[in-house]
Formats: structure tokens, C-alpha cells, sequence
């Protein structure tokens, strides 16, 4: 059982971590009109060999069960960021595939969501505590086996 203190601890990150969540979707949002989820396919999608990647892949790269991701595939299509297509190495997988919409409305969202990132976090913690916080979350994804974390 946690002690008093430890449970405080966790209640403060908990709730931290998703008042900085929300407020850097919030400014996606209205900066871009992308959601944190749309950010999250699209910087997938950018870092991919021909910015193209098989559904399956793409769902494990952003931490996603399929089936809300071919949903959320379905919105982005038809606002024309993403395309899907079938693959040509296996017929029973689809590819998807970063349009150029989509590529500029990456590059249009990156710097206002980066400068958010550094004013929200970046710029509110010491160096030191930079290093702790990164030393902190390699730990936590080590110990729940994160393959991001190795």
C-alpha cells in the first residue's frame, strides 16, 4: 500500500500531467485545428520510410488499438490528410500514406505546438529537473516494459 505522501506524489503527477495534456491539445486545436490524435498519425506518418506505413504498424507506433485507429483513418481521409491504400507487398493489409495536405498541415502545426511544449514545460523546470524528469519516465517505461523504453 502507498503511503500518504507517496499518494500525494501520484496525485500531483496524475493531475499535472493532464492539465499540461489538455492545455497543449487545447492549443493544437485552435492553432491548427488538429487534434493531439490527427498530431500524433501525421508525426508517424512524417518519420515513415516514404511516409507511408501499414495500419497495423502505425497503430503500434502511436499506441493505439485498431479499431479506434481506422476510425479516426476514416476522419483524417476525408478531410485529406491521410490516404489509404491497398498494400502491395501483402493484399490483406492497407497502407497508410501522408498526403501533401496533410504534410502541410504538419508543418504548420509543429512550431506553434513546439513553442508550446517549451513555454508549458521546457521553460518551467531547471535543467536539473529536465534530466529528472526524463531519467524518471526512461525508468517507468522500463518497468512496464515499454519497448520505447529500452
Amino acid at each position: 500500500m502507498p503511503t500518504a505522501d507517496e499518494l500525494r506524489l501520484w496525485r500531483d503527477y496524475i493531475e499535472t500531467a493532464e492539465i499540461l495534456r489538455s492545455e497543449l491539445a487545447s492549443r493544437l486545436q485552435s492553432e491548427s485545428s488538429l487534434s493531439t490524435g490527427d498530431y500524433g498519425v501525421l508525426l508517424a506518418l512524417s518519420e515513415a520510410r516514404e511516409r507511408r506505413m501499414r495500419s497495423s504498424e502505425l497503430a503500434a507506433a502511436i499506441g493505439w488499438e485498431r479499431s479506434r485507429l481506422s476510425h479516426h483513418l476514416g476522419r483524417m481521409e476525408r478531410r485529406g490528410l491521410i490516404r489509404r491504400e491497398e498494400c502491395v507487398t501483402d493484399s490483406r493489409g492497407a497502407e497508410v500514406v501522408l498526403t501533401p495536405t496533410g504534410a502541410d498541415a504538419f508543418r504548420s502545426a509543429s512550431i506553434p505546438h513546439l513553442r508550446a511544449i517549451r513555454e508549458l514545460f521546457v521553460d518551467a523546470l531547471t535543467p536539473e529537473q529536465l534530466v529528472a524528469a526524463g531519467e524518471v519516465a526512461a525508468t517507468l517505461r522500463r518497468h512496464l516494459g515499454s519497448p520505447s523504453g529500452a
